[in-house]
């Protein structure tokens, strides 16, 4: 199958005609006109833009005042010109990370006995699909208010679809339609192609995940130079630290965030869970159980280390090295942490159990020519490792006559898993549509077996980057207090120098140090470091949210560590010299 591939998924190099010929194809794909816009929008906008920078040059306002106003004159038309192609380009991404359970899903009814308009209609009701939801409402509304035939409707809504996948998938589709040919004989001829497709783009947006990982540890660690810079500085020149780190802190911040957003964005939206909100499971009982404990923990912790600090307790507060007590209130944090790993583990292992369960259903029921319910009861007995609980659990709630779709969804639920849940209610959608269970099961089976082979790709990268973050993590704490306890060093050894006060201080300006305030800073940024890449590795691979606990308590352990030894080495060099 021909697809076409969109714009930049595999390539990153700016060509500026590009750039324009995609401006102008945003502009055109937007759902009102361009002159329309133009006039309520874009005139608007820069006018008011121009006004308010007239109106800094003739009223001068405080600097305070004139900066916010200039800044919002140029980020308005800015973002009115902009808006289009932001829109143009969240549409085009939805359509590609949905695209290949959007196709199988599309198979799946066309393989059902109801007709080709109903098929388009129901998953115009599948809200998860977003865009392709949205361009297969467009497609249904053509045919019922326009009367225009299945052909016309895909051929005039892909003249309109901004994602050439999108397009060239509908001008296929209305050709073979046009042709006589049956939907889902060219749907499930082209299966490898559209499976082929779907992990070349896989594959490539893991590739990019590789680029940027790379440039990520070379702007952090140039961000980390730069930091230890302004901190030795202003001993030589005499300039106010706090003004220079609080400037480097805010860009290595800067840096951090932009890449946790360019990261979320270029990493495969492949989500393991499917959280259930009608179930009431034991496995969210004792996520939130370890949460609450660990947050009434943590809160004790910084109680107790504020007492301990501030000289209530008989333990003195330099007992234990500083950079700990940064540490110690938030490792509680690592209990939810475990628990939602191991629970994410098991949602993983009942995936890989998925395939094989659902390709013996729906040969079984073939086979039998009987109820889904009946042919369970003999694939219960079989081993499907962590899956066949919940397949005991399906079978009696489908022998005790509960509704087919209501089963099948609190089967997903009880599984957690994203991929079951979808595959699982295309089959019961199927089925329940006279769709042929073993073909059902075949196609199914085949298709979540190659998400799950990427998704040990993904795991491998994960595991890089997990690694690449944790390196860069210890390599700034070293360079951040590395540069504090030389300053430190030189404070104390321009304090006992026996030269002239004025000559010492108009070379060296030990005097503008506080050096708590800026320990203070520090502890911070290795908080906020510790914050945004323990995000970073949570959008790379995907999980639950609470995994990244236990990333963000593993690397403030390691920062304070890196601290406090970077402390005794200094020490140590102090004593021997």
């Amino acid at each position: 199958m021909s697809v076409a591939e969109d714009d930049g998924a595999t390539s990153f190099e700016v060509d500026f005609g590009a750039l324009v010929d995609s401006f102008r194809d945003a502009y055109q794909y937007m759902p009102m006109s361009v002159e329309r816009y133009l006039l309520l929008i874009l005139v608007p906008s820069s006018a008011f833009g121009v006004f308010l920078i007239i109106a800094v040059a003739l009223l001068q306002p405080p600097l305070m005042v004139s900066m916010p106003m200039a800044l919002l004159a140029v980020f308005m038309p800015f973002v009115a010109l902009v808006y289009p192609k932001v829109v143009q380009d969240r549409h085009r991404k939805e359509i590609r990370e949905r695209f290949h359970l959007f196709i199988t899903h599309l198979t799946v009814l066309s393989t059902t006995n109801i007709n080709r308009v109903e098929v388009f209609r129901t998953l115009a009701h599948e809200k998860e699909y977003a865009a392709l939801a949205e361009e297969m409402g467009y497609i249904v509304g053509l045919i019922d208010t326009w009367n225009q035939s299945l052909e016309d409707a895909c051929r005039m809504r892909a003249k309109h679809v901004p994602s050439p996948l999108m397009r060239d998938f509908l001008e296929r589709l209305a050709y073979i339609v046009g042709a006589g040919q049956e939907m889902s004989d060219f749907l499930l001829t082209e299966q490898d192609s559209i499976i082929q497709h779907f992990a070349v783009r896989y594959e490539a947006d893991l590739d990019k995940l590789s680029l940027f990982k790379d440039l990520y540890l070379s702007m952090i660690l140039s961000s980390t130079f730069a930091l230890v810079f302004a901190i030795v500085i202003p001993f030589i020149l005499g300039i106010d630290p706090r003004m220079a780190l609080i400037g480097v802190i805010f860009l290595y911040v800067f840096v951090q965030a932009v890449f946790l957003y360019l990261m979320n964005n270029i990493a495969p939206y492949d989500p393991v869970w499917y959280l259930s909100k009608e179930q009431s499971l034991s496995r969210n009982v004792r996520i939130r159980i370890s949460l609450m404990v660990a947050i009434g923990l943590s809160l004790f912790l910084i109680a107790a280390t504020y007492a301990v600090l501030s000289g209530f307790t008989p333990v003195a507060p330099d007992a234990i090295p500083l950079p700990f007590y940064l540490a110690i209130p938030f490792t509680p944090l690592l209990l939810p942490g475990f628990v939602t790993r191991r629970e994410e583990k098991s949602v993983k292992n009942r995936d890989s159990e998925f395939p094989s369960f659902i390709r013996a259903l729906g040969a079984v029921e073939s086979v039998k020519q009987s109820s889904t319910s009946n042919v369970l009861k003999s694939l219960q007995k079989k081993d499907f490792g962590s899956l066949s609980e919940n397949i005991t659990h399906l079978y009696r709630r489908l022998n005790i006559r509960i509704d087919s779709t209501r089963s099948w969804r609190l089967f997903a639920g009880e599984t957690g898993s994203y991929l079951i849940q979808k595959f699982s209610d295309m089959y019961v959608i199927g089925r329940r549509m006279g769709g042929e269970p073993r073909r059902l099961g075949e196609l199914i089976s085949k298709n979540m077996t190659e998400v799950l082979k990427l998704r040990e790709r993904r795991q491998q990268e994960t595991g890089t980057v997990i690694g690449v973050v944790y390196g860069v993590t210890a390599t700034s704490a070293f360079a951040f207090f590395m540069g504090l306890e030389i300053i430190r060093m030189l404070t104390d050894i321009t304090a006992q120098m026996n030269v002239n006060a004025s000559l010492i201080g108009s070379l060296l300006h030990a005097e503008v140090y506080d050096l708590p305030e800026i320990q203070f800073m520090l502890f911070a940024v290795v908080l906020l470091n510790s914050l945004l890449s323990s995000l970073m590795i949570r959008v790379v691979d995907r999980g639950h949210t609470l995994t990244g606990l236990l990333h963000f308590v593993t690397l403030t352990w390691i920062s304070a560590a890196t601290a406090v030894a970077t402390q005794k080495l200094i020490q140590s060099f102090i004593s021997i010299g």
